[in-house]
């Protein structure tokens, strides 16, 4: 058994929504489907959740929605309408817009979304609805209650073969629906796949899989075939635009095989993301690295002090300043006499002169320099631990270019290798980098 999620660019129409059910009846083990709220139909149109927190908007300060609530509704329509849903949709419609009402939290309007294209989906695959609230439940501090949760579906999934399930929304201790804060129904997908012991869990969304780098900085980059779990949170944490790390930890848990799929190109391989995959296969012996991103505007601020290894306590001292501002400290590089704290510079806005004052006073550095307007490169691959000149080709090909290195580290479990550069390098680097290793 498949548990298969659509995304909402996946579901915006009803020629999409024809392309969803079409992938599901192509394999019979397709037999859980979680849907999204419709996306965006073209560049300027809306997203339906985005509408409909405009309409919890519009209920908080009194003002009338009508308008924006017959946008939503002619979009479900025309998707009944181009299905030939047998489905009332004006009874569902006048159901959900029943609710609308003072006092309704933002998190009851907006998860109707995906309420209604569950509904619809359930009607095009002639499958079974089974409402979120019924399975997936949180605690009241907002966390997945799993246990509670996993054999709530478990149940359901006896009683019903093949169902559709909302994703993004689940009900609280005290029925009220409570919503996740972001990918929540990647999150939705990956527990049903997880609770349901899942075959895999496929998630079907607008591209061919994760790619190797930012289209938006590199021409036409090659998907990632296979990804590790630990990959895919070195790339999600550098600033890739994959899958958020909480929306795959339940799968990564059961050790459940996920796959990303493009609905528009359904024979892709897309990209495979798993714990490990064994070392004696021709693919990964030909590997060097699986993926290159970064993130621009950090800060590095350097710490100097002649014998610092003497002065026991030093890197704590600083540590419990940047602590005492609440400042993320993203590396942490060192050397004999002095080491790096490298932070975004916007969490420096407005306290970056206290904070080196305090540092001053209270530990006594040698000297403190600041250098601002910094990117970081992540070089990420699970093989480059076992692959000779890595880090030389980087060096290399940076070096042939100009580019000047300010700062290289390289993780204790040698998955990455991070490199520091001034913010005007950082295309240049990651393209460089890219052409250098494919």
């Amino acid at each position: 058994m498949k548990v298969v999620k659509f995304g909402g660019s996946s579901l915006a129409d009803a020629a999409s929504f024809a392309n969803a059910r079409d992938i599901v009846l192509a394999e019979k083990d397709r037999q859980v489907v979680v849907v999204s709220a419709p996306g965006k139909r073209f560049s300027g149109d809306n997203k339906v959740t985005d509408l409909l927190y405009i309409i919890h908007a519009h209920l908080k300060y009194k003002v009338s929605f009508d308008d924006i609530w017959e946008n939503i509704a002619s979009r479900y329509r025309e998707i009944a309408r181009g299905l030939g849903l047998k489905l009332d949709v004006e009874a569902l419609l006048a159901e959900v817009r029943a609710g609308f009402v003072p006092g309704a939290t933002a998190e009851e309007i907006v998860s109707r979304g995906e309420y209604i294209n569950a509904r619809l989906m359930a009607d095009c695959l002639g499958a079974d609805f089974v409402d979120a609230t019924q399975w997936l439940f949180f605690d009241f501090n907002g966390r997945v209650n799993a246990g509670k949760t996993y054999a709530a579906l478990r149940e359901l999934g006896r009683e019903h073969p093949r169902m559709v399930l909302p994703g993004f929304y689940g009900a609280l201790p005290d029925g009220r629906i409570h919503t996740f804060s972001r990918g929540g129904s990647d999150v939705t997908g990956a527990l049903a796949a997880a609770a349901l012991s899942a075959e895999c869990y496929e998630n079907w969304t607008d591209v061919s899989g994760i790619l190797m780098a930012d289209p938006k900085i590199v021409a036409n980059p090659r998907p990632i075939e296979r990804i590790t779990f630990s990959e895919l949170r070195e790339m999600s944490y550098m600033g890739a635009e994959v899958l958020h790390e909480e929306t795959v930890f339940p799968v990564r848990q059961a050790d459940i095989p996920l796959y990303i799929k493009n609905t528009k190109d359904p024979s892709a391989p897309g990209t495979l993301i798993r714990e490990e995959f064994g070392e004696d296969s021709v693919e990964e012996k030909n590997r060097f690295i699986t993926g290159i991103t970064g993130k621009q505007n950090y800060t590095i601020i350097t710490i100097s002090k002649a014998r610092m290894r003497e002065d026991i306590g030093f890197v704590r001292r600083v540590l419990e300043i940047t602590e005492h501002y609440r400042l993320p400290v993203e590396h942490l590089p060192s050397s004999i006499d002095s080491f790096c704290l490298v932070i975004a510079t916007r969490n420096l806005e407005g306290c970056l002169h206290e904070l080196l004052t305090e540092i001053d006073e209270r530990c006594e550095p040698d000297r403190i320099t600041v250098c601002d307007g910094v990117s970081l490169v992540a070089v990420v691959g699970r093989r480059m631990a076992r692959s000779t000149g890595v880090s030389g080709r980087i060096f290399e090909t940076l070096g042939r270019c100009g580019i000047n290195i300010r700062m290289i580290e390289q993780g204790s479990d040698e998955i990455n290798i991070i490199i520091g550069v001034m913010n005007e390098d950082f295309t240049q680097t990651i393209r460089t980098l890219y052409e250098s290793f494919t």
